[in-house]
């Protein structure tokens, strides 16, 4: 038998008594939690956000959590849950984001029943697996894990999770108002890796801005009058003048720091013609020829500045009557930064008829662009590389809006960082038949654990 000196079986003895060495969750854990969060319908008006909350708080609390350090703010028919990692400083918490409820989904048009977990064919079916029951049961499994193991942050680490980000985001704004004061957000709503066609990533987007979604509603009034006797004050004709006044502008393109890092990386990944477009607009944003091809392409006209398109139109109250009234919806998503005054004003400007008023949503306000913050960026591309080594990381501004978005209205700068890796042909959020494969739990586990790790030094 080898014999160990005093200070040595001192040392031993403290070692044994330790916290295991720092790890990630595991995998099986982790897919539990995913197909246990499918099995309960957070679709809004089934009431079903506070089970799901309640099952989180459980798993938490048995890794080691106190009641004190959970939190589920009923809010009418959903929740938000909120716990605390606690840390060992005073630094400004970093926050996690997520959200509970999903979309409906008609059972009818399913191959599976959408609200039962069914692992087949290297997949995990069921609504809301992707979007977004995935990345928060991995961020779920992460802090229960870090708890077990004793991880003791510098900065606390708060996991927030909405009930309504599909539909009217009440549980948003209301937590981003009581945790306007965080160092900074990390959603796992936002971002992710793209997997190709050939199994191997192709890039890691790391979503660091939205566009300000925006409605205004166009409405003119008029006396009217019997359709035997036209007039030239017609007010459908004028609100079809108008639409095509609106139709036809082109707000001027922008570029932002999100968007001049990372349209160089898109076009190095798509190449051709349009890759080329990207690429010149990046060093040059008044190229003319460049800003053409980009807003010919759907996919990409909105990286470069503010869209507003009609959506829908009403007028008009019988057959054989002239309209009295006529209204319109138009549609914008804002670049970040810009003011949405500012957007309406332009609207106003365009259509240039002062007998037609243009409203604006009283919902809508604006939300700029987080800072590509250095510790953010290291502790992304150390994640991602650990997975694929080299893999370029491309910083992104999407078109539609997550939690996020009201967390930069309160200047919390958020990031998407996602752990799913996927193809793009496996991706069917929203749609039917969601999945997402099995074998991206245990990257998005590491991947999660080295992101708090760091971030929360």
């Amino acid at each position: 038998m080898r014999t160990i000196s005093a200070p040595l079986a001192l040392a031993a003895a403290l070692f044994a008594a330790a916290p295991a060495h720092a790890r990630p969750a595991d995998p099986d854990a982790a897919k539990a939690i995913l197909k246990d969060s499918i099995a309960i319908p957070t679709v809004a008006g089934r009431g079903k956000v506070p089970e799901l909350a309640a099952y989180y708080a459980g798993v938490l609390k048995a890794a080691g959590f106190a009641d004190a350090d959970i939190e589920i703010t009923p809010m009418g028919e959903t929740a938000t849950l909120a716990v605390t990692l606690h840390g060992t400083g005073k630094d400004k918490p970093i926050l996690l984001l997520g959200h509970m409820d999903v979309v409906e989904a008609d059972p009818k048009d399913w191959t599976r029943d959408p609200f039962v977990a069914v692992e087949e064919d290297g997949y995990i079916f069921g609504r809301g697996s992707e979007d977004n029951k995935f990345d928060i049961a991995m961020m779920v499994a992460t802090l229960a894990q870090l708890k077990k193991d004793g991880f003791r942050p510098k900065r606390s680490i708060v996991l927030l999770l909405t009930g309504d980000e599909e539909t009217e985001m009440v549980t948003t704004r209301a937590l981003s108002a009581k945790y306007k004061h965080a160092e900074m957000a990390l959603n796992g709503d936002g971002g992710g890796g793209l997997i190709g066609e050939d199994g191997r990533p192709k890039y890691y987007a790391l979503q660091a801005g939205e566009k300000t979604y925006a409605d205004f509603t166009l409405e003119i009034t008029n006396p009217g009058g019997h359709s035997s006797r036209p007039t030239y004050d017609n007010a459908i004709v004028r609100l079809s003048s108008a639409l095509a006044k609106v139709g036809a502008y082109r707000f001027a393109p922008q570029q932002n720091e999100l968007t001049k890092a990372g349209l160089p990386i898109v076009a190095d990944q798509i190449g051709g013609a349009m890759g080329d477009a990207l690429r010149k607009f990046a060093a040059d944003p008044a190229d003319a020829a460049a800003i053409a091809a980009i807003r010919a392409e759907p996919e990409y006209v909105g990286q470069i500045g503010t869209t507003c398109v009609p959506t829908m139109v009403n007028g008009g109250h019988a057959e054989n009557a002239l309209p009295q009234r006529a209204t319109a919806n138009i549609n914008c998503r804002i670049f970040p930064g810009v003011a949405v005054e500012a957007v309406r004003a332009e609207l106003e400007r365009v259509i240039g008829d002062s007998a037609i008023a243009v409203k604006t949503d009283p919902d809508a306000s604006a939300s700029d662009a987080s800072p590509l913050r250095a510790d953010v960026m290291a502790a992304v591309r150390k994640a991602v590389h650990a997975r694929a080594p080299g893999l370029p990381i491309i910083p992104a501004m999407s078109a539609g809006a997550t939690d996020s978005y009201h967390f930069r209205m309160h200047g919390v700068p958020s990031y998407g960082v996602a752990g799913l890796f996927s193809k793009a042909s496996d991706s069917f959020a929203h749609g039917l038949n969601e999945r997402v494969p099995v074998d991206a739990i245990a990257p998005a586990l590491a991947h999660w654990d080295s992101l708090l790790r760091d971030l929360s030094k």
